[in-house]
């Protein structure tokens, strides 16, 4: 593919190199800095809640306005974004982003802005959801497609889920002509979310289990699968605490009860997602840098926080409101570091080209790592 023409020693070749391989999946910024907020603030930490809202609101900003001007710009980049399996499903991120930022602002007293933002969220929601199956595995020639089945599809569950947990916040301050339709929306979204996290287990299972795994293979997305089921425990959560429609009625024995088990589940797969991270970094010694799929680490972490305290009061399990605090602790750092690393990394990227980011962890030093299947220029999107 032809590059832009622009002097390697250029300020501007470089930020236009940045938009043009800008990975589809940042706007995970937006969902980890968004949902930890909304843990602080639950938690009575009103400063620190203002200050992550502020990094979801700027980050959901300007990587929105970078989309549009790669949309224009470089428009032959994001479709084959679209093609390609294992970047296609990043797309996602853009309407769990949303949702998030729309829910933190309506704990703030704007539930205006959370309907707004989940009218743009349905409407990509039912886009996406037919678009990036099709050109992305449906529509192409290459068989079998399961080999590039990776975490990233997780997101697929996580954006319905999204929906759900938006639909259902605007639910209660809603008019009564609109309260059965937002409920119908809530449990439709909730429960494709949860078909689709049964398909998309079973592919990266099938990928897992029937090719090779390569310590490269084992990216920060896997910890999505972690994230999409703990973000369906905060969904059913709000459901459960819903204002009385037939939707809810009928289904809120089911709701409640099955989110206690998905947080059970949610709460297993950490120590298996943590497992692999040893044997990535620590065993075969695979760099620890920032990458934006760090950011699908953190959300999960923030998101199983948020849902465990949310259980919790829902359900009147202090045990789980006890784990899903001391979680939070546990995203907070996380966010910090990984926050760090990518301010570091843009510096080192676009201001400083001369100085390469460090490793962070094991494996300092050895030559970095391709997913494979892509080029190194699509995979290190900035």
């Amino acid at each position: 593919m032809t590059m832009p023409d622009h002097s390697p020693s250029s300020f501007g070749s470089r930020v236009a190199e940045a938009v043009q391989t800008l990975t589809p999946g940042y706007f995970a910024l937006t969902m980890a800095s968004g949902i930890i907020s909304v843990g602080l603030e639950l938690e009575g930490f009103h400063a620190l809640s203002a200050a992550l809202l502020v990094i979801c609101a700027v980050s959901y900003t300007v990587i929105l306005v970078l989309s549009l001007v790669r949309l224009v710009k470089f428009r032959e980049d994001m479709r084959r974004d679209f093609m390609d399996p294992a970047r296609a499903f990043g797309f996602f991120t853009f309407i769990a982003g949303t949702n998030v930022l729309g829910v933190r602002l309506g704990m703030m007293g704007w539930p205006g802005a959370t309907a707004l933002l989940l009218v743009v969220a349905v409407l990509a929601w039912v886009v996406l959801g037919y678009v990036v199956p099709w050109t992305a595995v449906l529509g192409r020639d290459e068989r079998p497609v399961v080999k590039d089945a990776n975490g990233t599809w997780f997101i697929w569950c996580v954006a319905s889920q999204s929906v759900a947990v938006a639909a259902a916040s605007v639910e209660p301050l809603a008019g009564p002509d609109w309260r059965a339709a937002l409920a119908l929306v809530a449990v439709v979204a909730w429960s494709v979310g949860l078909i689709l996290y049964a398909a998309v287990g079973i592919f990266v299972s099938l990928r897992l289990m029937t090719y090779p795994i390569r310590p490269e293979d084992l990216r920060p997305q896997y910890f999505v699968a972690m994230g999409a089921m703990a973000i369906s425990v905060l969904a059913g959560a709000r459901i459960v605490e819903m204002a009385g429609a037939p939707m809810v009625d009928a289904t809120l024995g089911l709701v409640a009860g099955s989110s206690v088990v998905f947080w059970a589940f949610a709460s297993w797969l950490i120590p298996v997602l943590l497992a692999a991270g040893w044997w990535r970094h620590v065993t075969h010694r695979v760099p620890l840098t920032f990458e934006p799929g760090l950011w699908s680490v953190v959300f999960p972490l923030g998101m199983y926080a948020v849902a465990g305290i949310y259980l919790g009061r829902a359900d009147r399990l202090p045990i789980v409101a006890f784990v899903g605090r001391a979680e939070l602790w546990v995203a907070v750092a996380a966010f910090l570091a990984t926050f760090a690393g990518m301010l570091w990394h843009l510096w080192a990227a676009l201001v400083r080209p001369g100085m390469r980011p460090r490793a962070l962890g094991p494996g300092a030093g050895m030559p970095d790592r391709r997913e494979p299947g892509t080029s190194g220029r699509q995979t290190e999107g900035h």
